[in-house]
């Protein structure tokens, strides 16, 4: 199978995250797209201090995709080295699962950054990435390498931070949020 790895802290997951990742799945690039919730992302360490516990953040991604077919929530980086670095978790898939290829898709705005990730050319050079775009990220597609593809889906100007925000603020944006994780949200009084 062809299994795109979507990786992030999801904290918390929106419905651009799962809308995004359904489009994926439904044009057929990937087979399935597992979202991989990260223990601790490399690249935003020290940045938020308003992360919820993994097992939160597992749980609301596991109740925001429990009926998207094609999308499956991992928690495969619990059992690596924290933090996990993307080339390193994509190794480690590769030996766990030997019958599958496994893509990487990431964001435009990560794309920009990419330089910066560990092993950014070990990665470019081994698999293949699809990337989306996002607002404000524009990409010159004929600069890309081989391996990198640009994919069409829907733009969503939203971000966890705009959501964690309007928690504090006593609002959970039900437009964006799942309604069953927004009852999470609001039952584990996350983000206040």
């Amino acid at each position: 199978m062809k299994i795109g790895i979507y990786g992030g802290s999801f904290n918390p997951i929106h419905k651009g995250h799962t809308q995004l990742a359904a489009s994926i799945v439904s044009q057929g690039l990937v087979d399935e797209l597992w979202l991989l919730v990260s223990p601790l992302n490399p690249l935003k360490q020290d940045v938020s201090t308003d992360i919820a516990a993994y097992e939160h953040r597992l749980q609301m991604a596991r109740l925001a995709t429990e009926n998207v077919p094609g999308l499956v929530v991992s928690d495969f980086e619990r059992q690596l080295p924290i933090p996990s670095y993307t080339f390193n978790t994509l190794g480690e898939l590769r030996k766990a699962y030997p019958q599958h290829e496994f893509l990487l898709v990431i964001g435009a705005d990560n794309w920009e950054r990419f330089p910066r990730w560990y092993h950014a050319q070990d990665i470019i050079d081994t698999y293949s990435i699809l990337i989306y775009r996002r607002p404000g990220c524009p990409l010159d597609e004929a600069a890309l390498p081989p391996s990198v593809q640009m994919v069409t889906t829907p733009l969503y100007d939203i971000s966890s931070t705009e959501i964690r925000e309007s928690v504090r603020k006593g609002q959970v944006p039900t437009e964006w949020v799942d309604e069953q994780v927004a009852e999470y949200i609001a039952a584990h009084q996350l983000y206040r």
